[in-house]
């Protein structure tokens, strides 16, 4: 009696054994075809942006190319789309909404439009080089921001740095109070357009391709502008002054289709996040090691660059703090986060 006890014992674990082990050999295998299923699958992704091709913006979105294609093995491949061949920003994002276009550089200025939270990037002098700013992005409030446009059915993954604002005059002008009046071609975004309106100066929105004309005929003043853009455009010839204030730090933003992305394998996300956030250090650090060069050239040109003492700025950079650290509590953590 015992001996049959025994026997039955030893079937019944025996049968457990062998039950456990096709559960373990099913999970294996499920997640063997998982991995299988994302190493297999190929991609041939669409990325547009409004710069030109011989500008950093094309030079990120080469570099992010090449990397998804080295990570994923080629798997993943990108078709280029710049200089506004799909359309303006306004465009773009729609199309990353919809998913006809998988990846677009946009600006943080047109953004601003679509969150109050991306302002807190044109709060003016807080960053003092393009290191500090690349480190802020990554920050949590920086994340925070980025995710302000989730629920647009977009996904904000990471950002890069294309110069530094300067000003750019017809005639010099010396003090902030020296532009009282003055109509300066500004990017049309609500923060940047209220930091000229806090100087005492008119902005007005221009389109780019426009703006060597209004300068040239008097329509405008000045402009702000970046020194890479003044060089491509020949700004120099009809603003012969730039201050360089160096008071904005000027972001793209590297955005997905959110649909597209999130029903990627996580493998996949990974490998996009790896490739943007290389191509963002490789872009960023390039523009700034650009710096010299550009400078050079402006003035080989004739332009007269000068400094204007940051400390002239104090009092207007106060009124920027006060009135936009009021709109949304994300800008207000990220000034009182960077504001030294």
């Amino acid at each position: 009696m015992m001996k049959r006890n025994s026997f039955y014992i030893f079937t019944f674990l025996m049968a457990i054994i062998l039950v456990l082990g096709a559960c373990d050999e099913s999970n294996a295998s499920g997640d063997s075809g998982e991995q299988k299923e994302a190493e297999g699958k190929t991609y041939n992704f669409k990325l547009a942006h409004i710069a030109p091709p011989d500008h950093i913006w094309n030079e990120a979105a080469k570099k992010f190319a090449e990397e998804l294609e080295t990570r994923s093995d080629g798997r993943m491949k990108m078709d280029l789309y710049p200089g506004g061949q799909l359309g303006g920003e306004p465009d773009m994002v729609q199309q990353l909404e919809t998913g006809s276009l998988d990846f677009g550089f946009i600006t943080t200025a047109f953004l601003t439009s679509r969150s109050d939270a991306f302002s807190a990037w044109f709060a003016p002098f807080l960053f003092d080089s393009y290191e500090a700013a690349f480190e802020a992005k990554g920050s949590d409030v920086s994340k925070e921001i980025l995710a302000t446009l989730d629920d647009q059915g977009l996904r904000a993954l990471d950002i890069f740095f294309s110069g530094n604002r300067t000003m750019m005059f017809r005639e010099k002008i010396e003090t902030p109070e020296g532009m009282k009046g003055l109509t300066l071609r500004v990017t049309p975004s609500p923060a940047l357009q209220d930091w000229y309106r806090y100087l005492g100066a008119n902005p007005e929105s221009i389109s780019l391709p426009d703006v060597y004309q209004a300068a040239q005929t008097g329509v405008i003043d000045g402009m702000e502008m970046d020194l890479d853009a003044a060089v491509t455009s020949n700004f120099n010839e009809v603003t012969g002054y730039a201050a360089m204030t160096n008071h904005m730090v000027w972001p793209s933003v590297m955005i997905a289709n959110g649909k597209n992305f999130d029903a990627m394998p996580e493998e996949d996300q990974k490998i996009i996040r790896e490739a943007m956030a290389a191509a963002s250090e490789y872009a960023t650090m390039k523009r700034s090691s650009l710096e010299e060069e550009y400078v050079k050239t402006l003035t080989d040109r004739g332009m007269v660059l000068y400094d204007m003492d940051e400390s002239l700025f104090k009092s207007y950079m106060e009124k920027f703090d006060e009135e936009y650290k009021a709109k949304d509590p994300l800008i207000k953590e990220f000034i009182e986060t960077f504001r030294k």
